[in-house]
């Protein structure tokens, strides 16, 4: 088996509009000025950089924003540029909602349980309904769309509807896999958190308990991140933790139980390796200010590389603490590579956030659908198409703009017609 990555392609839209509470870098922010086009380019580099390794990479679409049809849904009449137009004088949060890109980041998009894991021999998907933030719960029913037409063949994929939104499910920026290899069974780890706080807690226990009973999960735990991390910001476990395979590289204060968690894995999985950084080497802070555990840690055919965002180089403690792992032969870590991310990264996403992992038999993967994979040719042929139609800049105050929305809506389907999807294969 091997782990395809599904990376968002950053869509014409991409401003700073800093609307997710919790997540320090979008809210801090808010109200400059984004680059749509710089920002697809460097997602379509770090898909560049994976292919170059050997990694199989395909990719998720933008949403089409804004998003007229949503803004009906809050009473708005008209055609569609009337919808906007009255939803962005009357009601300027929401209109900013309507017009987000955060579908970009698709560890948000679904979570994921490989055919090894399920009850049924399938892989399974479900959708993430991202209750807890307007402008991201409006992403589900676009999100379940694509993976319908992306893993159609039902010998080996189920795709389900999304858990229903009255608790919060975030996806695979909650959700861990720990297995010897990506061909073995795997331990499932769903994190949840608990509301208090400033700051709430995006993933809530029911909707994990619920995703596990969808895929017949063979080995499911359930543990609770600990509040100081979102308090601090980690408004998803990926900002604090992730997993590959047999290792967890994690925070020390990721967790509830850190204790509890670390012995349930070391008694179920074969080789578990913790690579964690102590408070007192790597303050919370800097771990999320950096996003480096918001890395892609990645098995390449030399050892396991992180792929991280330039701001983990630029942040003293975290890069003193990131030699000295890649120098501990006891580490199966030992690859460092750096992306260019920054305009994720102010929006307050990096490498970890940007993917959907699948782990996928040779089968399998050859069951997905072509237009979702990417190769270097296809590549190409989407930098030239962003280069030729996403925007350059987009500051908050130009999202009324009609222009801009008729811009948008060119771009997403030019996106489309040089993937060869009709629009109406996508439809909700």
């Amino acid at each position: 088996m091997r782990e395809l990555n599904l990376d968002g392609l950053v869509g014409p839209s991409h401003n700073y509009a800093g609307l997710s509470l919790g997540n320090l870098a979008a809210t801090s922010n808010a109200g400059a000025t984004s680059a749509p086009r710089r920002a697809a380019l460097q997602s379509l580099g770090k898909m560049r950089r994976l292919v170059s390794l050997g990694v199989p990479q395909g990719l998720l679409l933008p949403h089409r924003r804004p998003n007229a049809a949503w803004l009906r849904g809050f009473g708005f009449t008209g055609n569609d540029a009337t919808v906007l137009a009255t939803a962005a004088r009357e009601d300027p949060p929401l209109f900013a909602a309507a017009t987000s890109a955060s579908a970009m980041w698709t560890a948000n998009a679904a979570t994921v349980c490989p055919a090894p894991d399920s009850g049924d021999g399938r892989t399974h998907f479900t959708p993430a309904n991202l209750a807890t933030m307007p402008h991201r719960a409006q992403e589900a029913a676009f999100t379940h769309a694509q993976l319908r037409l992306a893993f159609a063949d039902r010998q080996h994929f189920a795709v389900h509807a999304p858990i229903p939104p009255c608790f919060g499910d975030e996806g695979a920026a909650n959700h861990m896999r720990l297995a010897a290899t990506h061909a073995d069974p795997a331990t499932q780890v769903f994190v949840y958190g608990e509301a208090g706080g400033a700051f709430p807690a995006r993933q809530h226990v029911r909707a994990s308990q619920a995703v596990a009973r969808q895929h017949g999960t063979r080995d499911a735990l359930f543990a609770r991140q600990a509040d100081i991390a979102i308090q601090s910001g980690a408004f998803h476990n990926d900002v604090v933790a992730v997993a590959n395979e047999s290792v967890l590289f994690a925070h020390e204060t990721a967790f509830h139980d850190r204790n509890g968690l670390v012995a349930a894995l070391q008694a179920r999985v074969p080789g578990f390796t913790l690579v964690e950084a102590p408070a007192a080497d790597v303050p919370l802070a800097d771990a999320i200010a950096s996003y480096v555990f918001n890395a892609a840690l990645v098995s390449l055919p030399d050892g396991m590389a992180l792929f991280l965002p330039a701001e983990a180089r630029e942040t003293p403690s975290v890069w003193a603490w990131l030699q000295r792992v890649v120098a501990d032969p006891a580490n199966p870590i030992t690859h460092l590579h750096i992306l260019d991310l920054r305009e994720s990264m102010r929006n307050g996403g990096g490498p970890a956030c940007l993917r959907l992992r699948v782990a996928l038999s040779d089968a399998a993967l050859a069951a997905v659908d072509p237009r979702f994979l990417v190769d270097d040719a296809r590549l190409d042929a989407l930098e030239r198409l962003v280069e030729t139609h996403w925007p350059q800049a987009i500051n908050p105050s130009d999202l009324g703009n009609p222009s801009l929305w008729a811009d948008t809506a060119a771009a997403h389907a030019a996106l489309l017609d040089q993937l060869q999807i009709p629009a109406d294969a996508l439809r909700c």
